[in-house]
This record gives structure tokens, sequence and C-alpha cells, in this order.
């Protein structure tokens, strides 16, 4: 382990010192291939820091206090290697359960909210590709869900800093809307357990697709928040992410 590594990890021990009422299980989805990286071993396997990339989401999750459970879902061809590779490098604290992914992001969610035991009341979806999630944006995403009747899902985001322009067929700017009125959507995006559940099997009853979950939520009525997290809380998409999501980790851990 990098002293990278070795640093990041010391840390997450030490904010996971408090404890709160684990009422929430997070659901980690590393089923992709990630063909846009470029990658044979898959973006979730790839170094970052001293640790395979989708580590540091789960280290994320496991020091979380609302957090007493975690769902890793990925390809089936690849949970030996998840157990060997990943999670046996981990010291964590909770319970980490794989299950295979789907064709889709959406099936691989919905196959991980299958396997999120009935206690817990709230669930945490997050993309393994954004291994800069922090616990401060974590619990303050499950807060505004919890307990909150007046919404049904709560969703981390940034806001939009960029100009936007509305572009047509042939390259033409037909429109320049307000910025403020966007943000950027990332995860974790937290439910009840049910209300997410119910929205996914209406949308496969209906075959409707959404571009992620909260989307599933607002097809069915529902009213999901936006809580505000740090621009830092990139996916890691292409090679130049990983440049970048290493370099955020060296200034936090003070790393020149």
């Amino acid at each position: 382990m990098s002293n990278l590594s070795a640093c990041a990890c010391s840390c997450a021990q030490r904010e996971g010192a408090s404890a709160l009422r684990s009422d929430t299980c997070a659901v980690i989805v590393a089923g992709g291939s990630g063909e846009r990286f470029g990658d044979p071993r898959g973006k979730q396997f790839v170094e970052l820091a001293g640790l395979p990339l989708v580590a540091w989401s789960i280290l994320a999750f496991d020091r979380a206090p609302s957090v007493g459970y975690i769902v890793v879902v990925c390809p089936r061809d690849r949970m030996d290697q998840m157990r060997s590779d990943v999670l046996a490098q981990l010291e964590l604290k909770h319970e980490v359960a794989l299950t295979s992914g789907g064709a889709t992001r959406q099936e691989s969610v919905f196959k991980g909210l299958l396997a999120v035991p009935g206690e817990y009341s709230l669930v945490a979806i997050h993309d393994g590709a954004r291994p800069l999630v922090e616990v401060d944006a974590i619990e303050r995403c499950l807060l505004a869900v919890r307990g909150n009747k007046d919404v049904d899902g709560a969703i981390c985001a940034s806001r939009e800093t960029d100009t936007l322009k509305v572009v047509d067929a042939q390259g033409h700017i037909v429109a320049t809307p307000d910025r403020s009125q966007y943000w950027c959507a990332q995860t974790p995006q937290s439910f009840a357990r049910q209300k997410i559940l119910s929205a996914h099997e209406r949308a496969l009853f209906e075959e409707y697709v959404g571009i992620d979950d909260a989307s599933l939520v607002e097809h069915m009525g529902g009213t999901v928040c936006v809580v505000e997290s740090s621009r830092d809380n990139i996916k890691i998409t292409v090679p130049e992410d990983l440049a970048i999501a290493e370099a955020t980790f060296r200034s936090r851990m003070g790393i020149a």
C-alpha cells in the first residue's frame, strides 16, 4: 500500500469514530465494462492512490455513521476478483455482500436493491466510479431524506458554473439558458428503500429507462431534492479523469 493510501485509510478510520443510527444500506454499482476508459481490467480495478478505484467508495460508505451494510454490484465473472483484489485489502467495519449486475446500470441497481436486507429503511446508491465521495456528503444526502415527508429522495449535485448552449442538429446555437437553474447530478442518491424499490419495479413493468435512479422516482410522481456537494466528486470515465482524482487525493492528504 502506498504512503498516500495508508494516510487516507488512517483518516478514514478516524472519521468513522462517531456512532449514529445505522439505518442505511449502501448499494455501490461497479458493474460496468468501462469501455470508454479503455482498460481491459475494468476501471473499477484500476489502481488509484494505492488501491483499486472502487475500494475508495467502499471505504467512504463503511466509515459513514448511517451505513450498516454494503452491497457491491459487479459482473458475475468478476466477483472472485472483487473479493481477492479489493475486499481482501480493506479493513472494514461492516459486512459487504456481492451481487451480480445486469445488462444495464438500471438493471444492476435493481439487482442491488433486491439484495438489501429488510431491516434497513434507507438506501444510498452510488457509482463505484466516483472514488472521491466524502462522508459528509453521504450523511447530508441521507439526512435530507430521513424523516422528511416532503421528499421521496435526495441526490448529491453541484451547481453548473459554465455557460450552457442549446444546439440544433446542424450545430447552430438556438438558446442560452439561465445556468442558475441547472445542477450536475452526482451520487450518492438516497431514498427510502421501499420507495426506490417500487420505482424500479414500475419502471421494469412499463419498460421505462431513466437516466439515473432519481429519474425513476420522478417518473412515478415523486419529489427529489438536491444536496449540494463538492465538484471534486467526479465520475471516472476516461483516463484523464484518473489523473485528476489522483491529484485531488494528494491535495486532501497534504502530499506534494
